[in-house]
């Protein structure tokens, strides 16, 4: 399936993009983490499990285990603090 995935703040500046279109086989949000994790060091170093990332899907926070489905939107962002 396809779905459009967005980067935010650390995570697009480490990887290099915005957003792309990626063609997966993953069934959830933890699965396309770690299928993007294998294309390279880029994304392994800003999306390692080791490190804390926040995750939506359709633009509403989620989970891991959030299922994902054809054409949906999942974006990765750095935690956030604020003050």
């Amino acid at each position: 399936m396809k779905v459009q995935v967005r980067y935010f703040a650390s995570v697009r500046e480490s990887i290099g993009l915005s957003h792309e279109s990626v063609e997966t086989k993953a069934a959830d949000v933890a699965a396309l983490r770690i299928e993007l994790m294998a294309r390279g060091e880029h994304y392994r170093a800003c999306l390692s499990t080791d490190r804390p990332v926040r995750m939506a899907l359709n633009q509403l926070m989620v989970q891991g285990n959030a299922a994902l489905s054809e054409g949906c939107e999942v974006g990765f962002f750095p935690p956030v603090t604020g003050g």
